[in-house]
């Protein structure tokens, strides 16, 4: 009985032991599969992070790759622009070599012509002198035969033809000469200014009455406000301009018709943003020594402006009236460079004429000086700045072209009206002064008004960008005295009622059309 139950029992361990190492087997058989999904999912997890790494660094590596062949592109462009303004420099420097070439050989053909005329005018004077001899010994002889008359009575007689035959000829000769210089004035007048600008060449630069400061962040805009507006406030008190503020995106805008004044603000905008600390105590110490720094910087504009201009000797109180002008604009035009482009034309219209170089040289500088207090004083710039030139001891021929360069005062020097055409020639060049499209075209609308106002005007027509207005007249009521009558009343009325860069040209036009039919 004890065996068979010592056999039952190691049979049932045997079969405990053999269920065990199943269920054991098959256990780590579970687990093995469910760590070798863990592996595949983790494998395939880092094969897919591996795409997207490979991917975001293939798309930033593009993104670089535009960039920098657009920063390429850009640079290479900046470079063919800045080679392209440097051929059309050469060329135009080239252009004016050949022109004052083309001059000289000219003036040397002119001067031969000249010579060879004066050599055939002095033979043929000697000629005359020859004839005019061997005629006076035949009438002396004849008149001593033919009248019983003394030798004094005869030369009297002789003398008396003589003077009657040649007040004859020099009426002639006079009469000649005035109608040669009529019609070569105006060629020489054309190529003395010609030439005047030809040998200057000048840049001008565009500005208007605002000016704009880059904002870092729509936070920096809000601490140039201040709370409740109080920086803000204390800016516009302290620099005397408007600053806008409105939803431009990065932009302050400062407005002001005086140019010191806005660029001071301008200055102390920008230094205010670069510190940082934006409160009225700091604005007030900014905008004091941004003051002084533009005090300094319009006198030494003055200086450089006098050194440029060769003008050695100047009253003090005027070098930073000259400088002001740097910031100062005419439509569009700086004043201080239109200034010196005048300084130069004026002396060498002068020094063609045989005039002095130098004071016409003065002349230009100066005359649009009232400009730089205009904003300041009341009245025109030309009677201010002959004003202010009187008072600092300037000469009364460069007074005067101060005061009558724009024809307000009676012209009392020759340098004026030298410096009213070096005035015109630098504001009506192409390119030197700009105006809006709107104001162009109510230009040219308002001389046709004017020229059509007139009775007998039949049509007008504004032509060369406002530079020439042409007036068709009905012939049948118009006549020619009338015709040159209408001409100068409509060039007075566009004076008194108009302002504009240059001069403006009238033409007018009367002719009588006659159509017949053949049937």
């Amino acid at each position: 009985m004890t065996m068979a139950k010592l056999r039952w029992a190691f049979g049932a361990a045997i079969v405990a032991v053999i269920v065990t190492a199943a269920i054991m087997w098959y256990i780590q058989r579970a687990r093995r599969q469910t760590v070798l999904k863990e592996l595949d999912a983790q494998r395939a997890a880092a094969e897919a992070q591996s795409q997207k790494i490979i991917a975001q660094a293939e798309a930033k590596a593009t993104n670089e790759i535009i960039e920098r062949r657009k920063q390429f592109d850009a640079e290479a462009e900046t470079h063919r622009q800045g080679l392209r303004a440097e051929e059309k420099r050469i060329a135009k420097r080239d252009d004016a070599i050949d022109q004052k070439l083309d001059s000289l050989n000219n003036k040397e053909r002119a001067l031969d012509a000249a010579e060879k005329g004066l050599a055939e005018r002095e033979k043929g004077l000697l000629n005359k002198d020859r004839q005019l001899s061997d005629l006076i010994g035949q009438q002396k002889t004849q008149l001593l035969k033919v009248a019983n008359l003394s030798l004094d009575e005869a030369r009297s007689m002789l003398l008396s033809k003589i003077e009657k035959d040649m007040e004859k000829e020099a009426g002639e000769l006079i009469k000649k000469r005035v109608e040669e210089a009529r019609e070569t004035a105006d060629v020489q007048a054309r190529e003395i200014i010609v030439g005047a600008i030809q040998r200057y060449a000048a840049e001008h630069t565009a500005d208007s009455t605002v000016s704009t400061v880059d904002i870092p962040s729509d936070d920096m805009k809000g601490r140039v406000i201040g709370r409740e507006g109080r920086n803000i406030r204390a800016f516009e008190k302290a620099t005397g301009v408007d600053v806008i503020v409105d939803d431009t995106p990065g932009v302050v805008v400062v407005s002001a018709f005086d140019p010191v004044r806005r660029e001071v603000a301008r200055r102390s905008l920008e230094k205010l943003i670069q510190d940082g600390r934006i409160h009225p105590t700091r604005i007030e110490e900014i905008v004091s020594g941004v003051e002084k720094d533009v005090t300094k910087q319009i006198f030494e504009y003055g200086k450089q402006a006098l050194t440029e201009a060769n003008i050695r000797s100047m009253h003090p109180k005027l070098i930073p009236l000259i400088g002001r002008l740097h910031f100062r604009t005419s439509y569009g035009q700086n004043v201080l460079k239109h200034s010196l482009e005048v300084a130069y034309l004026s002396q060498v219209i002068a020094e063609e004429l045989g005039l002095n170089g130098q004071l016409a040289r003065r002349c230009g500088l100066l005359h649009d000086i009232g400009k730089a207090v205009d904003h300041e004083v009341e009245g025109g710039h030309p009677a201010i700045g002959a004003d202010l030139a009187k008072r600092y001891g300037e000469k009364e021929e460069v007074i005067n072209a101060i005061a009558a360069h724009h024809g307000e005062v009676e012209v009392g020097s020759i340098y004026t009206p030298i410096v009213a055409a070096a005035d015109a020639i630098s504001a009506s060049r192409p390119g030197a002064r700009r105006e809006s499209l709107e104001r162009y075209v109510q230009r040219l609308q308002k001389l046709e008004e004017i020229a059509t106002s007139f009775e007998g005007v039949r049509q007008a027509y504004a032509i060369q960008a406002g530079r020439e207005v042409r007036v068709i007249v009905d012939a049948e009521n118009v006549d020619d005295r009338l015709s040159g009558k209408i001409a100068r009343d409509v060039a007075r009325r566009i004076e008194d009622e108009m302002e504009y860069p240059g001069e403006i040209k009238v033409t007018l036009v009367r002719e009588v059309r006659c159509v017949e039919y053949a049937k």
